[in-house]
C-alpha cells in the first residue's frame, strides 16, 4: 500500500510574502521517502501534495490550523479544552471564530475553505488511524502534542519558546523542540525526518522561515504518531460539527484533556477506545 503522510504549517491569511511550510513522508515502497519541509502557500501546498501523492492508496494531511469553525464569535469548545493543557504550560490558545478580525481567516471567503475543498479529504481522524485507503485531513496543534512528545517540557511545566520572532525566544528551547521531536520520530522509525530535525536543532540563528519549516515537521511527526504510534497515545477531542483536533498525548496530558472535555461536555475518544464503536459518541 502506498501511504503518504503530510505535515502542513499553513499561513492562515495565505500571504505570499509570509507563506507556511509543508513536508511529507511516503511509506510503502522499498524504502521510506522523506520530502524535507519547504515554504508554501495554500496553492503551492496543493500542488506539492499532488506531486507527492499521485494515485496514493492513503493520504493523511495534518494541518496546524482549525478546519471546522462554525462559530461567529467566542471560542470553539475544542479550543477551550486545549487551553486547559496549554495554560498549564504557561501558554495561550488563539480561539478560532468566523467574525470580527478573524473573518479573513475563517469567514466564508477564507483561503482555508478553498484549500480543503480542493483537497477533497475526509475530516475523520479516527477513521484515518485504521483505514487502508482514503484521503484524510486532521487538525493538529503542535503546542498540544509537544509536552507528550518531549517529556522534559511536561516536567518543567513550560512550553517551548522556539518562535524567533518574539522576545521570549529561547535558543535552548529551539534545540529542545527540534531535538525532542527528532527522538520521537526516530522512535517511530522515521530516520530521515529525525535526521533533518537533528540538523535543525543545532541551527545557530533560526528565523521565521526556519520555524515554519520546523512546525511543518512537527505536524508530520504528529501524523506519523497518529497513524503508527501507540493507540493509547492518541486522542480525538471535539466533533465534526463544532470543531475537532487529533492530539498526541501522554498519560499525564491525556488525563488533563479528558477531564477538561468531560467538564465542558466536549466529545473525546482515545485511539484505543475507538476500537470499540460503542465508545465513539462518549
Amino acid at each position: 500500500m502506498n501511504e503518504v503522510l503530510v505535515g502542513f504549517d499553513s499561513a492562515w491569511a495565505d500571504n505570499p510574502r509570509n507563506p507556511g511550510a509543508i513536508t511529507a513522508l511516503v511509506l510503502g515502497g522499498a524504502a521510506p521517502v522523506f520530502h524535507p519541509p519547504v515554504l508554501a502557500t495554500f496553492d503551492q501546498a496543493l500542488g506539492l501534495i499532488g506531486e507527492w501523492a499521485p494515485g496514493a492508496d492513503y493520504l493523511l494531511v495534518a494541518i496546524d490550523q482549525p478546519t471546522v469553525v462554525p462559530n461567529f464569535d467566542g471560542a470553539r469548545p475544542v479550543d477551550r479544552v486545549a487551553a486547559s493543557l496549554i495554560s498549564r504550560m504557561k501558554g495561550g490558545v488563539q480561539p478560532a471564530r468566523r467574525g470580527g478580525i478573524a473573518a479573513p481567516l475563517f469567514g466564508d471567503g477564507a483561503p482555508i475553505w478553498r484549500f480543503l475543498g480542493a483537497l477533497g479529504a475526509v475530516h475523520d481522524p479516527l477513521a484515518a488511524r485504521n483505514a487502508h485507503r482514503g484521503r484524510f485531513v486532521a487538525e493538529v496543534f503542535p503546542a498540544l502534542a509537544l509536552p507528550a512528545m518531549i517529556p522534559e517540557l511536561w516536567l518543567r511545566r513550560r512550553g517551548a519558546k522556539y518562535n524567533p520572532m518574539v522576545g521570549s525566544f529561547a535558543p535552548l528551547d529551539w534545540m529542545l523542540a527540534a531535538g525532542g521531536v527528532a527522538s520521537y520520530a526516530r522512535g517511530l522509525g522515521a530516520a530521515a525526518l529525525a535526521d533533518w530535525l537533528e540538523c535543525e536543532a543545532v541551527r545557530i540563528r533560526p528565523r521565521k522561515a526556519h520555524q515554519d519549516r520546523l512546525d511543518a515537521a512537527i505536524c508530520l511527526a504528529i501524523a506519523l504518531g497518529w497513524r503508527h504510534g501507540p493507540a493509547e497515545a492518541t486522542l480525538q477531542i471535539g466533533d465534526a460539527r463544532s470543531g475537532l483536533m487529533a492530539a498526541i498525548v501522554s498519560a499525564e496530558t491525556r488525563a488533563i484533556l479528558e477531564t477538561a472535555a468531560a467538564a465542558r461536555e466536549v466529545a473525546f475518544v482515545s485511539g484505543d477506545e475507538a476500537l470499540f464503536p460503542g465508545l465513539r459518541d462518549r
